[in-house]
């Protein structure tokens, strides 16, 4: 089983006018087709322009939990609220 959840296409809109980084979209999906059946949420990060060379994080949900809780104490930290 293979689902998309969501992604984030890249805008030039995206990145500070005065910062030189590289455009990255990123999307979540999950699966479960590997050899232990384990379901696993997975972050795929690609350059814009660049389709299929970018890297994919196959994530127990023990590290998408930390993935989360790493994102809301940074959002957190800059103000931000972190939603529910």
């Amino acid at each position: 089983m293979r689902r998309s959840i969501d992604d984030q296409p890249f805008s030039e809109d995206d990145l500070p006018a005065d910062v030189d980084a590289m455009p990255v979209s990123w999307a979540i999906a999950i699966s479960d087709d590997y050899d232990d059946s384990e379901p696993r949420v997975v972050l795929t990060t690609e350059e814009v322009g660049r389709p299929g060379a970018g890297l994919i994080f196959h994530l127990l949900p023990s590290h998408a939990r930390r993935l989360r809780v790493a994102l809301r104490d940074a959002l957190r930290e800059i103000g931000e609220d972190p939603g529910p």
